[in-house]
């Protein structure tokens, strides 16, 4: 399942994450052309075990699209070789265990830097490597509920912090993971020399939300702002439906107020500027709300629209799929996913005109491609016979 095209083809990646936000990094390196080896143990990445007896659901397509999986037992000497061929040839390697596990495996990066120094070795982890927390073990909420991003989702009236329902903190942290990589990766095309690159879920959210979440701490010497959330999530009710729209500059207010038929909110002393309009943000929410409530949706984009001013109707996941933008965009496609039948996935979110990127292709079953892994990194079909034999690999679905 080697990729034949995109920008990182030739790239070897030796994969030994689970969960979400290391695969999903890996996959984004696979979606641009990297050859990943997903490296699993006896049973397989327990992410497999949600789906049905074949070891494949949805979630882990997703995050395992595209890449090669091979078994190995750890516990046995043998399957430590193994690994060290495969990583003295790759590119980069990237494990999520937790701070200590894969120095007691034998395989932190001093060690690996001093057999392959142009190896790009990424850590990630929950909070960090040092520090109090260090040794928690950390799943996407724990993140929200220590990176401040709960309290900003908190509910305006009672103060009761929430969790935005999508696992927010694994993603973000599998993009600012891929784009470490490449960018180690170029890097060493300048020095010819790899790097130890470590990121956090809890660095990446708090990186996420700062350049708004925080605006109102960044001030070393101002007051911190402690005032609720305003109460208004801008999705508006129609007589049909919901939408969102925003009127952030004096165009798009002014715009607005003319569709809405409130001229006079122009000049209205609340409303006339941006400040005045953040200052009273609630009132002015409120406002729109009763003038946009009593019209249906379709009505209401078309005119916005024509005014040039940011809409969109609030569209159902299900929608969202056949929605005309989606599909002229080509972002989904379908693929026959063995264990799974007919599934649909999300092709790359970057195009590169110059080196294509890889059409959305199957995840591997568990143990795939152990015999051809091994025969590329120079075993024999006796060795690997071997190696089987002694519980060192395995070959096919376990």
């Amino acid at each position: 399942m080697t990729n034949a095209s995109g920008p990182l083809t030739g790239v070897q990646v030796v994969d030994l994450t689970t969960a979400v936000s290391g695969p999903v990094a890996a996959v984004i390196l696979a979606d641009q052309g990297a050859d990943v080896i997903k490296i699993e143990p006896p049973g397989g990445d327990f992410m497999r075990a949600a789906g049905p007896k074949s070891g494949m659901n949805p979630t882990f397509v997703a995050c395992n699209r595209g890449k090669r999986s091979i078994v190995l037992d750890l516990k046995h000497q043998g399957a430590a070789e193994i690994l060290w061929r495969l990583i003295e040839s790759a590119d980069v390697l990237i494990q999520n265990f937790r701070p200590g596990a894969i120095e007691r495996l034998g395989f932190g990066a001093s060690t690996v830097a001093a057999r392959n120094p142009r190896l790009v070795y990424l850590s990630i982890s929950g909070v960090g490597e040092s520090g109090p927390y260090s040794g928690k073990r950390v799943y996407d909420p724990v993140i929200q509920a220590l990176g401040g991003l709960a309290d900003i989702q908190a509910d305006p009236q009672t103060g009761r912090p929430r969790m935005v329902r999508t696992l927010i903190a694994d993603k973000t942290t599998a993009v600012y993971a891929a784009q470490a990589v490449v960018a180690a990766l170029f890097s060493r095309e300048r020095t010819g020399v790899g790097q130890h690159v470590r990121l956090s879920m809890l660095d990446t959210l708090v990186c996420y939300l700062w350049p708004e979440g925080m605006t109102s701490f960044a001030l070393v010497d101002a007051e911190p702002e402690t005032t609720a959330a305003s109460a208004h999530d801008m999705i508006f009710p129609t007589a049909d439906g919901h939408m969102t729209l925003g009127a952030v500059s004096n165009r798009e207010w002014s715009a607005l107020c003319e569709v809405l038929g409130r001229r006079e909110w122009i000049d209205d002393v609340r409303f006339c500027t941006v400040a005045a309009r953040s200052l009273n943000r609630q009132e002015r929410l409120n406002a729109v709300e009763g003038e946009i409530q009593g019209r249906t949706t379709e009505e209401l984009i078309a005119a916005l629209d024509a005014a040039d001013v940011p809409c969109a109707p609030v569209l159902t996941r299900v929608e969202m799929m056949s929605d005309p933008q989606v599909e002229a965009n080509q972002l989904i496609a379908e693929i026959d996913q063995p264990g799974l039948g007919r599934l649909r996935q999300v092709r790359s979110a970057a195009r590169f005109e110059g080196t294509p990127n890889v059409v959305p292709s199957v995840a591997p079953m568990l143990g795939e491609h152990t015999a051809p892994v091994l025969s590329n990194a120079g075993y024999t079909i006796e060795e690997i016979a071997a190696w089987h034999k002694a519980g060192v690999v395995f070959d096919g679905v376990v």
